[in-house]
């Protein structure tokens, strides 16, 4: 996602049409889908579930997807993936004010848990303020673009534009960590996970559409033709957004939150050696550095998690055998 749609925008293509596209392709995949497993055994949707599903739509995904593209244009794929880095920390701190997630220093899971979360936060310090050697191992492919083309982009990049990059991304990131927290207790009222899903990509592709068409109102920036704009497209909505977005549901109805949150260190890891194969970007020693910290990061806090756990699974089965 963060290197196609990168490519896409360096093309030219605009971010609010490309949203638009995004979750409209998402729609017309998940539908029929929605439909075969799901109508027939959907519950009744009340007004007031569509009304806060359409307020999960729109702050998850059309603010968080839009405010992320500007974000992205301003700095670089590597550094969208090593921000999305924060994530665990804001909705591990949501889900404690919201009473979803317990947490405890009297244990040793909460000590794994809290170790993880600063680890996260060092990681993700090291990337942002330690650079170290550049490492151009695999940056002579670079496959969908020009190598010196994406090192001169980044060298003009003013600072400025730098910073307020980095801030939207976290800006993008808190309303994501949001929709993850917010999604748990609409998903107990509407547990219809496909259908939910693809209700809240429909939703979302109208917002876009009206934001989309209030800000770019020529007609040839609607094109799609057969290059990477369309590649990014269709892939960031069906697989992407169509088939994570239920995935995600899913992890967050049997793991919670904070569980899914935890992954996304790995999409830096995968990201970094990616943006180097096929955009040319280099690895720098501090990349490698603040991934291999934010893993350390990511595994304590699972670790943490699967602990608190285990008592309330050996009570269950207790309880099984004896009745």
């Amino acid at each position: 996602m963060f290197l196609l749609s990168k490519s896409a925008f360096d093309h030219g293509m605009n971010n609010f049409i490309f949203v638009f596209y995004r979750q409209t392709a998402a729609t017309i995949f998940l539908l029929p889908i929605a439909f075969f497993f799901e109508w027939k055994t959907a519950p009744p949707l009340p007004f007031s579930t569509f009304c806060k599903i359409f307020f999960l739509s729109l702050c998850g995904i059309t603010l968080s997807l839009n405010i992320y593209g500007i974000a992205l244009i301003y700095t670089s794929a590597t550094l969208a993936a090593a921000t999305t880095n924060c994530l665990p920390v804001i909705t591990f701190f949501l889900a404690l004010l919201l009473r979803i997630e317990g947490f405890t220093l009297k244990s040793i899971p909460g000590i794994a848990k809290l170790f993880g979360v600063v680890a996260c936060l060092a990681g993700a310090a090291t990337l942002a303020f330690y650079k170290g050697p550049h490492l151009e191992i695999f940056s002579h492919l670079h496959l969908l673009g020009n190598r010196n083309n994406y090192q001169q982009q980044a060298r003009s990049l003013p600072s400025g534009t730098w910073i307020k990059g980095c801030f939207l991304m976290l800006l993008s990131n808190t309303f994501w960590g949001l929709w993850l927290v917010l999604q748990t207790f609409v998903i107990k009222g509407y547990p219809s996970k496909l259908l939910l899903t693809t209700l809240q990509c429909f939703l979302s592709s109208i917002q876009s559409f009206v934001i989309a068409i209030a800000i770019e109102r020529d007609i040839e920036e609607w094109k799609l033709g057969w290059n990477v704009r369309l590649l990014a497209v269709a892939y960031c909505g069906i697989m992407v957004t169509g088939v994570t977005y239920y995935l995600q549901a899913w992890i967050i109805e049997k793991r919670g939150p904070v569980f899914l949150a935890m992954s996304t260190p790995l999409a830096l890891i995968i990201t970094m050696f990616s943006s180097a194969i096929l955009l040319g970007e280099t690895i720098s020693l501090g990349s490698l550095l603040g991934g291999l910290i934010l893993a350390v990061g990511l595994y304590s806090v699972l670790w943490g998690k699967s602990r608190e756990q285990m008592p309330n699974n050996s009570l269950d089965m207790e309880q099984a055998a004896s009745s």
